[in-house]
C-alpha cells in the first residue's frame, strides 16, 4: 500500500462504527465525481445537460466532495466542450457540492480568460469552485486551430501558464498592470490533470494537488504518483501532497444487469480509438462474447482501473484501488446510457463508501 499524509485530507468521512461495510482506510478517502455530459444515442446535449444538473444533485445528497466535468471538442457524444458554462450550470442546480473542470485543456486558452471565467464562477459561488487544468488539447488538431486561429498555444508552454494562471488569482500587487476581474485575490484551487510523469513532476514543483486520469490512462499511474509524492514541494496553497486518482465504477444490483450497463462505454472506447466518436450508444446484450482478440486486449488495458458488479463486488474493488494506490481521493467515471441506472450506480458508490449524507438519505 502506498503511504499518504494522515491529514490534509478533504470529503466527508463514513462513521467508523459501520467498519462491517467498509475498511477503514477506504471510508477515510474522499470519493468525486467525474462526469463528461455524455449525449446518449437519440437525445441531444439538452438533456445531457439536465442529466448532469439531476446527478449532481444527487451525488450531492449522497455525501461526494465534489463533481467535475471536462473539456472537449468536437465530440458529438461530449455536452461540456463550454467547460466553464456547464461548471455554472450545475453549481446553480446544487449548494454545497464543490464543482470545477477536470479539467480545462490550457493550451486552448490564454490564462487570462480562464481566469476571468473561474474568477466570476468563484463571485457566483464562493468556496465551491476547482479548476483542474492539462496540457492536452482535448481534441483534433484541425479543431485546435479553430479553437485558437493558430496553434501557437504550445503544450511547451504550460508550466510557464500555470504560474501566470496563479498570479491572475493572486493578491493584487503595486504596479501591476493586468488584472482579472473577477479572479484577483480569489486564489481559486488549482489543481494539476495528468495521465503521464510530466504532469506529476509539474504538480510537485508547484507544491499543487495532482489528478491522475487512471480511469482511462492508467498505465504510469504508480509510477506517477510515486514521483509527485516524492518530489513534492509545500506551497501557499498546499501543505501536504495530494492524490486524486480516476476509478469507472458501473454498479448494478446484479451482476449481469452491472456488465449489460458498461457495455455503452465499452462501445464508445472502442469507436474512438478507431477515429468514429459518436453518441453514447445503448448497453448491447452479448457484446463482451464478440469481442475480438485485440478489442479485448484495448478494453482490458483502458479499464483496468475500474470495478463493475454488485455492491459487494464494488466495495471489493474500490477498497483494492485505494489500498494499492494510497489516493487521498477517488474520483468516480462511468458513461452509462440510462440516466436511472447512472444515478443508481454512483448510490450504490456512496452507500458501500460509507459516505455520512448516504448513511441518512
Amino acid at each position: 500500500m502506498h503511504p499518504r499524509p494522515a491529514s490534509g485530507r478533504i470529503g466527508v468521512y463514513a462513521d467508523p462504527s459501520h467498519s462491517e461495510a467498509c475498511h477503514d482506510f477506504a471510508c477515510m478517502t474522499a470519493y468525486s465525481i467525474l462526469d463528461l455530459s455524455p449525449i446518449p444515442e437519440g437525445g441531444d446535449a439538452a438533456l445531457a445537460l439536465r442529466n448532469s444538473a439531476d446527478l449532481a444533485q444527487h451525488a450531492e445528497r449522497w455525501g461526494y466532495r465534489r463533481y467535475w466535468v471536462a473539456e472537449h471538442h468536437n465530440m458529438p457524444g461530449i455536452a461540456s466542450a463550454a467547460t466553464a458554462v456547464v461548471i455554472g450550470h450545475i453549481a446553480n442546480a446544487t449548494s454545497t457540492i464543490r464543482v470545477g473542470a477536470g479539467g480545462i485543456m490550457l493550451p486552448n486558452h490564454a490564462p487570462l480568460v480562464i481566469a476571468e471565467q473561474f474568477g466570476t464562477l468563484a463571485t457566483l459561488f464562493p468556496g465551491r469552485i476547482d479548476l483542474g487544468i492539462g496540457r492536452a488539447p482535448g481534441t483534433d488538431q484541425q479543431t485546435s486551430r479553430a479553437l485558437r486561429r493558430n496553434l501557437d498555444g504550445d503544450v511547451d508552454a504550460f508550466p510557464p501558464d500555470v504560474v501566470e494562471l496563479q498570479r491572475y488569482f493572486a493578491d493584487d500587487q503595486p504596479g501591476r498592470r493586468v488584472r482579472a476581474v473577477p479572479g484577483t485575490g480569489l486564489k481559486v484551487p488549482l489543481w494539476i490533470l495528468g495521465s503521464s510523469l510530466y504532469g506529476a513532476q509539474l504538480a510537485a514543483a508547484l507544491g499543487l494537488p495532482y489528478a491522475f486520469a487512471s480511469h482511462f490512462a492508467p498505465a504510469a499511474l504508480m509510477s506517477a504518483i510515486e514521483i509527485y509524492r516524492s518530489r513534492f514541494e509545500p506551497s501557499a496553497q498546499l501543505s501536504e501532497a495530494y492524490v486524486m486518482a480516476g476509478f469507472s465504477v458501473f454498479a448494478a444490483d446484479t451482476e449481469p444487469e452491472a456488465r449489460l450497463i458498461r457495455t455503452s462505454a465499452q462501445q464508445a472506447i472502442l469507436k474512438l480509438r478507431r477515429g468514429e466518436p459518436g453518441q453514447l450508444p445503448p448497453p448491447v446484450e452479448g457484446f463482451e462474447k464478440r469481442l475480438s482478440p485485440a478489442d479485448r486486449q484495448i478494453l482490458e488495458q483502458v479499464q483496468s482501473c475500474s470495478v463493475t458488479g454488485t455492491p459487494d463486488m464494488v466495495r471489493q474493488g474500490i477498497e483494492a484501488f485505494v489500498s494499492r494506490t494510497g489516493a487521498d481521493e477517488v474520483i468516480i467515471a462511468g458513461h452509462i446510457f440510462d440516466h436511472d441506472a447512472g444515478v443508481r450506480s454512483i448510490q450504490i458508490v456512496a452507500e458501500q463508501m460509507m459516505l455520512a449524507t448516504a448513511l441518512s438519505s
